[in-house]
């Protein structure tokens, strides 16, 4: 085995096992050798490029990401040529940037020529087709247009199907992928018997322990917890992982969202004291893998300064508020939707402590953003 593929697959566990800033050391090393071996537009450099990027995009360093993403696809499209599916790969992660951004019109444009791409080289029933299909299919849903969503979601699991078999994986993620969709319309009868049939796949094809698994205890509480089903869904939390210790690698997100839907189920029942502590911890871990200027980040402490402002601590909830739209909007862009949330509730906090004065700039700007997010979708 050579340098370069040693220091790519050293850079795989790094990732795996959440270790995001000694990825990035390793991953630059593996970018320094590629580019030296083969020269700056080899393909072995934008695959380098890729990693790195991310690693950037996993702690929420959007801007350093867009640029190795942007030349890892020149770099392809110039040695593969503009139809290769390693084009297609690019395009969709560099697409998924910019989703998470809310940049919705550029993210739908670089999915659906990633989907020709593969279609067109690979086939109509080539597993990477359906890979497409479920990140066009995401993007709609993110923005509402479930109508559009729901038949490439089907096709995807379709597909998956015929060609994994009826109980890999890839078909359980097709089926969560179905239910959040039903989730997002109050279609709870239809998403339930989905997260289960995808919860029996995991289990039996990935073992009771994986990090997908809990994805889908998660999944089946929530669906719970919507349904005012408290009884069903606190003992699917606990079954989850449940604190910094028992979390490994790829699992930190899973059991930070355990702790934080914990926390919702309590603070939904008056229990703050626990709640506060589940948020607390949900918080640690997303600080300690993600860094403090990830969006994760930013959502943790909005639910922590919301269980404030639902007992009257309004004192503390401002600060909390403040730095989570001070998070949101470095890492997300001014006009993000999650942007807008937080600015209505640092408002509302200001309208319930007679701020009026303070409240209003911000209850404008949200306003923009929203008639913003509005004109998108219309587009």
């Amino acid at each position: 085995m050579n340098e370069w593929d040693s220091l790519n697959q050293e850079v795989t566990e790094l990732y795996r096992t959440g270790k995001y800033d000694l990825g990035v050391v390793v991953a630059r090393k593996a970018l320094e050798v590629a580019e030296k071996k083969a020269g700056p537009n080899n393909p072995d450099v934008a695959t380098s490029l890729n990693n790195l990027a991310l690693l950037y995009a996993t702690q929420g360093q959007y801007a350093q990401a867009e640029q190795l993403y942007k030349r890892s696809l020149a770099i392809r499209e110039e040695a593969q040529g503009p139809d290769h599916p390693n084009v297609a790969a690019s395009l969709n992660s560099l697409a998924g940037l910019y989703a998470s951004q809310g940049r919705y019109v550029q993210a739908e444009r670089l999915c659906k020529r990633a989907l020709a791409i593969r279609e067109q080289a690979q086939g109509p029933d080539h597993p990477d087709v359906a890979e497409s299909l479920n990140n066009l299919a995401g993007l709609y849903r993110t923005q509402g247009r479930y109508a559009q969503a729901e038949p490439l979601y089907k096709r995807a699991l379709e597909l998956i199907e015929r060609a994994r078999g009826p109980f890999h994986p890839d078909v359980a993620m097709c089926l969560n992928n179905l239910a959040l969709l039903y989730v997002n319309q109050g279609q709870y009868t239809l998403a339930k018997p989905l997260y289960k049939h995808s919860l029996a796949i995991r289990e039996q094809a990935q073992g009771p322990d994986h990090p997908d698994v809990t994805e889908s205890l998660n999944n089946l509480a929530l669906l719970s917890k919507n349904q005012h089903q408290y009884p069903q869904a606190e003992p699917l939390y606990k079954r989850a992982p449940g604190s910094i210790e028992q979390a490994q690698g790829p699992d930190y997100p899973n059991v930070a969202m355990s702790l934080n839907i914990l926390a919702a189920l309590y603070d939904t029942q008056g229990q703050y004291a626990p709640a506060e502590s589940l948020y607390k911890q949900a918080l640690a871990i997303y600080e300690m893998v993600q860094g403090p200027d990830h969006p994760d980040v930013a959502a943790s402490l909005h639910n922590l300064a919301l269980l404030c402002v639902n007992q009257g601590q309004y004192a503390q909830a401002e600060p909390l508020y403040k730095r989570s739209l001070a998070i949101r909007e470095r890492a997300l862009g001014p006009d993000h939707p999650a942007v807008a949330a937080s600015l209505e509730n640092l408002a509302a906090l200001y309208r319930s402590t007679t701020r009026d004065k303070k409240a209003e700039p911000l209850e404008q700007r949200a306003a923009r953003i929203r008639a913003i997010q509005r004109s998108r979708l219309i587009d």
